[in-house]
């Protein structure tokens, strides 16, 4: 029987079948042998050990379209990094973080502020042009007034979110809103999990619509993934990867040398200088913890 993992648990995997039934299923041993961890989001077979208590193991981890180190979750078609556009006012350096983690996990990135409510027109399409020149796609919402909601549903149409962002933005309530409580978890697996449906600390998955998923990750908030090296890192910034080998130096850190093509794409406002000052931040901060 082939499922989808939605959540593992204590050495327990919550596998999702197609004929909506929920199994507490464990990893068979060649597994850990093989040195392969079951994932959310993994695509599996399961055979079935006890029936009646809804209870199988995972006897195969089908061919994954990737995997997260942090979040270690698979199968993500995106990332959706929702921030608030006020209340709180984003943290655009962290914000930076997060896109050159996904980029260096190679994960295409949406990025959805949240709290439209409060802003303006003004504030938003500063936004917008903030990120949308780097290829990012910016979508606004307000969660609370179900506004925005139908151009986010129709990004993910048919793929699996993996769902980013710090706390406080709202995250809780766009996902709420999006699933309109349509969760995988059943009451059964509630309670043998001893908890409540939404109390989950876990990363899990929610349908929100046929075919179209959500990885919920609550602790997927911090970035203290491994760092590129800092002569990788104007790669993770799509607007100077472009023209990173047009430099007059092999190897230009794009921060005092001469004939740099990406300083002289800032001057001509090509390249926002937020961006580029979260950018020498970075190198910066990168080559200071290599000294130690």
């Amino acid at each position: 029987m082939k499922g989808k993992i939605y959540k593992g648990i204590a050495g327990f995997y919550y596998v999702h079948t197609k004929d909506g039934n929920v199994w507490a299923c464990k990893a068979k041993g060649i597994f850990r042998k093989e040195g392969i961890r079951p994932l959310v989001g993994d695509d599996v077979e399961i055979e079935i050990t006890h029936e009646g208590d809804m209870e199988g193991n995972i006897t195969e981890i089908l061919p994954r379209k990737n995997s997260l180190i942090r979040p270690a979750v698979a199968n993500a078609d995106f990332a959706l990094v929702i921030f608030a556009v006020k209340k709180p006012d984003p943290n655009f350096y962290l914000l930076d973080r997060f896109l050159v983690t996904m980029e260096k996990q190679n994960l295409p990135v949406v990025i959805c502020f949240n709290k439209i409510d409060f802003s303006n027109d003004e504030e938003m399409e500063s936004l917008r042009a903030l990120y949308e020149p780097a290829g990012y796609k910016v979508i606004f919402i307000s969660a609370k007034e179900k506004t925005g909601l139908d151009n986010l549903l129709g990004v993910m149409k048919g793929k699996t979110a993996v769902v980013a962002g710090p706390s406080g933005v709202g995250k809780s309530t766009t996902i709420n809103a999006l699933a309109k409580e349509k969760t995988m978890e059943t009451g059964e697996i509630s309670k043998k999990l001893g908890r409540g449906k939404h109390t989950t600390r876990h990363s899990e998955i929610i349908e929100i619509a046929e075919g179209t998923y959500i990885i919920d990750t609550p602790g997927f908030t911090s970035l203290n993934v491994e760092e590129p090296d800092e002569k990788m890192l104007s790669d993770y910034f799509p607007e100077m990867r472009e023209i990173n080998n047009e430099c007059r130096f092999a190897g230009c850190a794009h921060i005092k040398e001469p004939g740099c093509k990406v300083k002289e794409a800032l001057e001509e406002g090509k390249i926002p200088r937020q961006r580029y000052e979260h950018y020498c931040m970075m190198y910066e901060e990168i080559k200071d913890k290599r000294k130690y």
